[in-house]
Order: structure tokens, then sequence, then C-alpha cells
């Protein structure tokens, strides 16, 4: 609470200037730019007591016992003599977003309560809490959320300070910050992208009408193409990001009359500015996969074909060669997560094993933290990896790859660059009898591209597609 009197309200109140001037106007502008939007609210989630096992040895002396914060535990029975929402457990809203932090993950709901406009009335409510006893042992995380609007950008940034309270004790803090655009057209240029996204609605119809077009003509062979699949991941993702434009612009209307009926509410952006976040990412993937349907429209180039080609020969390899990487290297991620997931950060989980595994190989690792978790099993565990996951198997894989690559290479290589002329059954049937004799596909893909070279017709194609008893065109 010492925090929640001091820093947090000399934070959120800018009331004088540099020069302890008082400001004119009655609004908190933090830092002169970004005025607080309503005012802040704090919250707290709890967990019910004697929510674990207390072991036969310590039941006299252990009386309370609470467990780490599961919704399962959570408490949501009403304490203290007041009434109120910061008293009573209030239910989490339909758009309430549940929030990942350090130690769990949290739900939308628990105790509530929201500070005043005016720094001293606030003081008031937080040391009245205080004097109640509002945070209690079974206290898991307390938020703080409040929000501001920077009128020269723009912008909103919907911010949220977390204190967790893990069952080990202490408290961890956290903070997260959502800059978002919610108020979408304000200038020329916002006008400008709003006539793109109509362009791009328009596209997005007449894309849909062309995939069903090309559905109904190829029916089940449509999706047996990947590229054909990532038309579709566009058109759903594409669908779902214009939905969420339209939702968010209404809402944020609608927020922002009802924080002008009434200032002293507590303004709820937080929906809004998380799901404005995953509509940027909707966003950033719709763009990376519209860059990989490229390879589509390139794929009649010569390099192109060889290069994809040559990686379907070799899909099979790599997939046994990853395989029998992941055995190894989830085997050593669960060996370092039992040996130091109790001294050592990037080892606490298993999940962190396997990144920090992952950084080993790019070199960005800390050897003393180990060495310091276990003198002996640090360094043995660090070399041994290193040798067998980097140099034994990185490095024959390298070896396998180039030499795969180089011999498939040659023989589409010879596949698509081997043309011929406008030759008689007889002779061409005479050559595959004298070519088929080779026992190597590589071999007699090669003899045939020697004795073809000078000549150029897309019958090679059928001739190859023969000798390889594979189709590779």
């Amino acid at each position: 609470m010492q925090f929640a009197e001091g820093p947090l309200l000399n934070g959120l109140f800018w009331n004088t200037w540099y020069n302890n001037q008082t400001m004119s106007s009655n609004e908190s502008y933090i830092y002169y730019e970004n005025i607080l939007l309503g005012v802040a609210q704090i919250r707290q989630v709890k967990v019910r007591g004697n929510t674990c096992r207390v072991h036969p040895y310590f039941r006299y002396n252990i009386l309370d016992c609470f467990h780490t914060y599961f919704s399962t535990y959570e408490d949501k029975d009403a304490f203290g003599s007041e009434k109120g929402s910061d008293w009573r457990q209030d239910s989490p809203s339909s758009t309430a977003v549940w929030h990942w932090g350090i130690v769990g993950t949290y739900f939308g709901g628990g105790f509530k309560k929201s500070l005043s406009r005016k720094k001293e009335e606030s003081l008031i409510i937080i040391r009245n809490l205080k004097e109640k006893s509002w945070l209690t042992r079974g206290t898991r995380a307390i938020f703080i959320d409040f929000s501001v609007y920077n009128a020269n950008l723009n912008l909103f940034c919907v911010i949220r300070l977390l204190v967790e309270f893990p069952a080990t004790g202490g408290a961890i803090p956290s903070s997260h910050f959502y800059a978002v655009k919610l108020l979408r057209y304000v200038t020329l240029y916002d006008y400008f992208l709003a006539a793109c996204e109509v362009l791009f609605c328009l596209f997005i119809l007449a894309f849909i009408f062309q995939e069903i077009m090309k559905c109904k003509k190829y029916k089940a062979d449509y999706f047996k193409s990947i590229l054909n699949w990532i038309e579709v991941v566009l058109v759903l993702i594409s669908l779902l990001a214009i939905a969420f434009n339209l939702y968010r612009t209404v809402q944020v209307n609608l927020l922002i009359e009802k924080l002008l009926e009434d200032s002293t509410a507590y303004p709820n952006f937080h929906f809004l500015a998380y799901w404005q976040t995953q509509y940027n990412i909707m966003v950033a993937v719709s763009v990376f996969f519209a860059w990989i349907k490229i390879f589509k429209y390139i794929r009649f180039n010569h390099t192109m074909s060889q290069l994809s080609s040559t990686l379907s020969r070799c899909a099979k390899d790599i997939t046994g060669f990853a395989f029998m990487f992941f055995i190894i290297f989830l085997a050593y991620a669960q060996l370092a997560n039992l040996i130091f997931g109790t001294q050592v950060e990037e080892f606490s989980t298993f999940p962190n094993c396997i990144f920090t595994q992952f950084r080993i190989i790019l070199g960005d690792f800390t050897f003393v933290s180990i060495e310091h978790a276990n003198r002996i099993l640090g360094p043995v565990y660090f070399i041994s990896y290193v040798f067998f996951v980097f140099f034994v198997l990185l490095q024959k894989q390298q070896v396998m790859d180039i030499q795969f690559v180089a011999d498939n290479s040659t023989v589409v290589a010879c596949y698509v660059t081997s043309y011929v002329t406008k030759l008689e059954k007889t002779e061409m049937k005479a050559m595959l009898v004298e070519i088929s004799a080779e026992k190597s596909i590589t071999k007699k893909l090669y003899s045939f591209s020697l004795k073809m070279l000078s000549t150029r017709e897309i019958d090679s194609y059928k001739c190859c597609d023969r000798l390889s008893s594979v189709s590779l065109y």
C-alpha cells in the first residue's frame, strides 16, 4: 500500500507545473500531454483458505493454508463489514479478458475499487482500504488499471500494473502497456486509409468469388494443394479483421460517449486494446501469407521449379533427421529441467529449457549460471549437449544435406534443362532402351541430358518421367 499512497498517486495526478504553479485545468495530464480518462481502478483476486493440504507433522503449527491461484480455488465470498464491489465479489463481464502474469493466469472477476478524480480523495480511499485490511493472506494478485489519451498522436495507452503474491511469499511486480489507435479516422491520411480499406473489402469479395469458382471446378482436388489452403486462411483472417474493425469503431464511440456522461467512472478500454493487439497480429499473419503466395506465381520459373522439386525429394530425409534430433534434444531439455530447474531461471520450466537450448546452439547463453547450480553436472551437461547436438548431429546433417541436394539438383537440373527436337518414335524408343540399362536414376537422366543437350522440345519431360517412374513435372 505504500506504493499506492505515494508513487502511484503522484504519477496519476499531475496538478502542478515544473515551477510548482497549479494547473488551471481540472483534468490530470500525465507528463503534461496524456489526459487521464475517467478514474483508475484497483482490483484484487483471492484464494480461499484451507485449499491445500498440510502434512500431519505440521497441522498443529500451521492452521491456515492458501494454495496458488486457480479459478477453482478463487475466493468469491464477501468479507469485511462494508458493502460495495471492493468487499463483495464482482463477477467478470462478458468482455473481460484473462491476464497471463508471471506466476499465474488470472480471470476478470475479483474485488474492485475505483479511485477518485482528485488526489486527496483517492488517498483517503487507499488509506481506508489499508486500515480495514483489504489485502489478506489469500490475496494472490492486485491489478491497477487506467487509460490515457494523447491528442498529439491520437493514441490511447491502456495501462495495467500488476503485483502478484505467490504462495512462496513476497511480491512480484510487472506491467503491461497497450498503445493503440482506437479512433481511426481523424486526419486526411486516415480517411485515405479508410478508402483503401473499402477497396480491400471489395477485393476480398472478388477473391472469395474466384476461390468459390475454383473450388467448384476442381472439387476435392482443390484442397490437395498447400497454396490453396493458404488462400483459405487468408480469406478467413481477412473476414475476421473486417468484422473486428467494424466492431471496434462502434464500441469505441459507445465507450467515449459513456465516459463523457460520467467522468467519475472507470472506462474499461482494456478489452478493446487487447483485441486491437490481436487484430494487429491478424494483419501481420495475413501479410506474411500474402508474401508466401508469391511462390504460386513464380513457380513457372526454372530455378524455382528446381528448388521446389529438390526440397520435395529431400522431405523424407529431413523428417527422419528431425525425428532423431528432437529425441536427443528433448532428452537434454528434460535432464536440464530436473537438475537445474529449482536454481536457474532459464531452466525453471520445460518450455524454458527448450528455448534455452536453442539459444545455446546460437551461442546466446551464460555458462556460469549452470556451473554455479552444480559444479559437476553443469559442465557435463553443457559439454555433452554441445558435442552431441551441435558438432555431431548438425554437422553430420549438413554434410548429408549437401550431398543429397547436390545429387538431386543434378537430377532435376538435367530434367529441366534437357529438351529434344521432334524425333521419330522409333529413335525415342531406341534411346530409352539404351539409357534404361543404367542402374541409377541419376546416371539415366545424366546420360539423357548429355545426348539431348543441343536440342529443345517439351517431350523430353515425358521421357524423363518414364526413366524415373516418377512424374517430375
